[in-house]
């Protein structure tokens, strides 16, 4: 008589999505739990077509160009992670997300140092006029000296304003205090511990008096309604003529016609930003002034801290998905509280928010 053997049911992986060409060692690691879809350029995804993709898939990987809310998910049942590469997270809504079941992460701490670094670079080449001097230089118009050409502003021992004191602002306060000998002053929307400020060896203040005090201003805080054009025509007019504007943070934060304007008519010194409301976009008001310098995003964007970046993206999917030595964990989970309180029929008051970084 014939053996009978047990038949072998295939089983069927998970299903990820990758939204961006990222970076192939990490997709690979993805690749020994999951069946895997990685984007192969880069691409903008309008709110149908995510849709689409997420309906597909049990976890995806994504970065700040993907908003993801209600209408993006609302036909993803078998959605149960979204790992965001970056550590700010207004692209997503993690109420809509922690409502549905599905766990939102960031990446936080890995990017600190690095965007700290961009933002000190911005900040002196913005006051030090260098953009624009190289730009003089380039197109030939170094024709004689003169004692007065490209007169900026001085970085060392001048007052350095820092809004929302979170990681990356400490990590600036430190690069302004210790290298360049400059008084911090930093608003929050609370102050930091004693210990903290000592570390930073800077002072808190009020926001009108960040604004009067600061010869250069750096954002540093996360967007939000509430947040929106905090950087208005009205605060640029009690801010010095001579100060310099850096921002790090959103575009959102900064009315930027009212930048131009404050920049055109010189009642600011210099900006350097590197964010932008309209993404990527640039508006052609901003583009038209010499004393302004543009960077496209590039805070976090050194080799190193960006694959530390996707790898820990890659960590929180993995623990969200259940596998790997975090199963069920995810280092950097946004929302777990929601999400198990949807599973369990309970309700709550609003996802984990991160201090007061960004990206």
């Amino acid at each position: 008589m014939a053996e009978t053997r047990p038949t072998i049911r295939p089983t069927t992986r998970p299903r990820v999505w990758v939204s961006q060409p990222l970076f192939d060692e990490e997709v690979e690691r993805l690749r020994q739990y999951f069946e895997v879809e990685a984007a192969s350029e880069v691409t903008r995804y309008g709110s149908a077509e995510l849709s689409a993709r997420l309906a597909a898939v049990d976890g995806a990987v994504i970065t700040l160009n993907e908003k993801v809310g209600a209408t993006e998910i609302a036909a993803a049942p078998r959605l149960r992670a979204i790992a965001n590469v970056g550590v700010g997270y207004n692209n997503l809504d993690l109420d809509a997300l922690g409502t549905a079941g599905v766990i939102a992460s960031n990446t936080p701490d890995v990017l600190t140092e690095t965007t700290a670094d961009l933002g000190f670079a911005l900040l002196m080449a913005a006051a030090r006029r260098i953009a624009e001097s190289e730009r003089w230089l380039r197109d030939g118009q170094w024709k004689q000296w003169s004692f007065k050409t490209m007169l900026g502003a001085d970085v060392h021992g001048s007052t350095l304003g820092i809004l929302g004191m979170g990681r990356i602002g400490q990590g600036i306060a430190r690069r302004g205090a210790l290298g360049f000998g400059m008084r911090v002053i930093y608003h929050n929307r609370s102050r930091l511990p004693e210990a903290l400020e000592k570390e930073s060896n800077a002072r808190y203040v009020g926001f009108d008096e960040l604004l009067a005090q600061s010869d250069h201003l750096v954002l540093v805080l996360p967007y939000s309604p509430q947040s929106h054009h905090l950087i208005d025509a009205a605060a640029l007019a009690r801010m010095k003529p001579t100060a310099t504007l850096v921002n790090i943070a959103r575009g959102g934060l900064v009315d930027e016609l009212a930048l131009a304007d404050a920049l055109a008519n010189g009642r600011l010194g210099a900006a350097g930003l590197d964010v932008y409301e309209g993404e990527p976009s640039v508006r052609a008001e901003l583009l038209a002034q010499r004393h302004v310098v543009l960077t496209p995003h590039i805070g976090s964007a050194s080799l190193a801290t960006r694959r530390a970046m996707m790898a820990l993206a890659v960590d929180n999917l993995i623990a969200a998905l259940g596998e790997g030595p975090r199963a069920g964990d995810p280092p950097n989970a946004l929302n777990a509280a929601q999400v198990q309180a949807a599973k369990s029929g309970e309700t709550t008051v609003g996802a984990r928010k991160i201090g007061a970084d960004k990206r």
